[in-house]
């Protein structure tokens, strides 16, 4: 029996103590508010070379034009105070027709599997704050090592729930909260939850986390997550930053995750229901991964050097939260792994992967706003049924340019390289180019 969301009686609560309020209680909720339109004109291409697709095309070629209309309220005055935040989004196709169109990455599927021409969501998020806590209820976008929300394409990924911040310790920042549901980057409908490969839904995405700020240098991380019938998992992490000398900072970022089978996923039964994760682990279908990074920058100037190294274990896939299964054009999903690139995420059982990464802030050289980069990313031992293992890289560049002056001011310009060659027949090589140009208007 499909359980009832609190989340619309919450809204509608918290709407009607707004509209019910005596004037008072409204001055700030009114005043406070602020409102931004953000343009997006996105234009993405993924040459798949020798890896036809559903229609036998080997290329996606698309152009969109994205309106993201974000909407925030104050608080209502008082000890306890109430709000409501909207959140509408536009996204509507300028090219890729018949031929171009590979899956729902970009747009929606059509009924014909073409792209629509244009597809629309409204996000509603009901908020209350009191003293230094903040409780959030509706359309959500979490940005945590557990669960990244996706935006990686003409509109990002939303989910459905509630989330509490506090911040009532000094120093100490909690996170808990519980998700149900999920909109796709390339979608205007929500689905359950899952994992690669799972084809059956979860309703039940539960975490907790704590941020430590021991000093301006060292942050300390412990999050711990459930996804009901699928997996736990536990990350600890430490972030410490170095000042050399005087304009030289080395910067040391440690993550570990530790994630195993819960509920369904944890027995053949389940599994074979449809309980499954993606991959060649230890035992088919199973979650049970342990996985490390670790992450130096150095900076002098404008000139940032990354080096680091991340091991995946041979139990399974590393994994997250990951709709690709789910249908509703849910896929494409974000990890909180240095290796979660554009063309790949070097996460598969048993993959080391070294990566460097060089980046310049023109900004020292007299150039304000103009920022470029260039990584590589080589990954190893993936695992195989049946094979050898596998090895693939991956080359980045990325240059981006905002307008500083004038009456284009604020106008962004972004280019996305990426070259991929794989040993994994799924992956194979890859070329792909994003092209973005944004625009963020203060609506009030």
């Amino acid at each position: 029996m499909t359980q009832a969301s609190p989340i619309k009686p919450l809204l509608l609560s918290t709407l009607g103590c707004l509209l019910a309020g005596p004037d008072a209680a409204l001055a700030d909720f009114i005043a406070d508010n602020h409102g931004t339109l953000n343009v997006r004109n996105f234009y993405f291409n993924n040459d798949y070379r020798d890896q036809p697709g559903p229609q036998g095309q080997s290329k996606l070629r698309e152009w969109g034009n994205a309106l993201m209309l974000d909407l925030k309220s104050g608080y209502t005055d008082g000890a306890l105070g109430f709000g409501l935040d909207a959140f509408g989004t536009l996204g509507v196709r300028l090219d890729g027709g018949a031929g171009n169109h590979r899956g729902s990455s970009m747009f929606p599927d059509d009924s014909d599997g073409s792209a629509v021409d244009e597809y629309s969501r409204l996000g509603l998020t009901a908020k209350a704050r009191f003293a230094n806590t903040e409780l959030r209820v509706g359309t959500l976008q979490p940005k945590l090592p557990i669960l990244v929300s996706n935006d990686g394409r003409l509109l990002p990924q939303t989910f459905e729930g509630a989330m509490l911040t506090s911040k009532a310790i000094d120093s100490l920042t909690l996170v808990g909260g519980r998700l149900t549901k999920t909109t796709g980057r390339a979608s205007s409908n929500d689905s359950g939850l899952a994992v690669a490969g799972g084809r059956r839904e979860s309703d039940d995405f539960s975490f907790a986390g704590a941020d430590y700020q021991v000093n301006k240098q060292l942050l300390l991380q412990y999050y711990r997550a459930q996804l009901d019938n699928y997996y736990d998992q536990d990350f600890m992490g430490l972030t410490h930053l170095f000042p050399v000398v005087e304009g030289q900072t080395f910067k040391t970022d440690l993550r570990y995750f530790r994630t195993r089978a819960e509920g369904q996923n944890n027995s053949a039964q389940g599994r074979a229901a449809g309980y499954t994760l993606s991959g060649h682990g230890d035992v088919p279908g199973r979650i049970d991964n342990d996985t490390w990074a670790a992450i130096f920058t150095y900076n002098v100037g404008g000139h940032s050097l990354v080096a680091g190294y991340q091991s995946v274990s041979s139990g399974s896939n590393f994994t997250q939260l990951n709709q690709a299964s789910t249908g509703e054009g849910a896929a494409g999903a974000s990890t909180y792994l240095p290796t979660d690139r554009f063309a790949s995420s070097f996460l598969r059982a048993g993959e080391d992967t070294a990566f460097g990464m060089y980046s310049y802030n023109f900004v020292a050289s007299g150039l304000p706003g103009l920022t470029a980069s260039i990584g590589y990313y080589r990954g190893t031992h993936i695992k195989q049924a049946g094979a050898a293992d596998a090895r693939e890289w991956e080359r980045d560049i990325i240059v981006d340019y905002v307008i500083q002056s004038g009456s284009f001011q604020g106008v962004g310009f972004g280019l996305r390289n990426a070259a991929l060659r794989s040993g994994v027949p799924s992956d194979g090589a890859q070329d792909q180019t994003r092209l973005v140009m944004s625009y963020t208007l203060a609506m009030f």
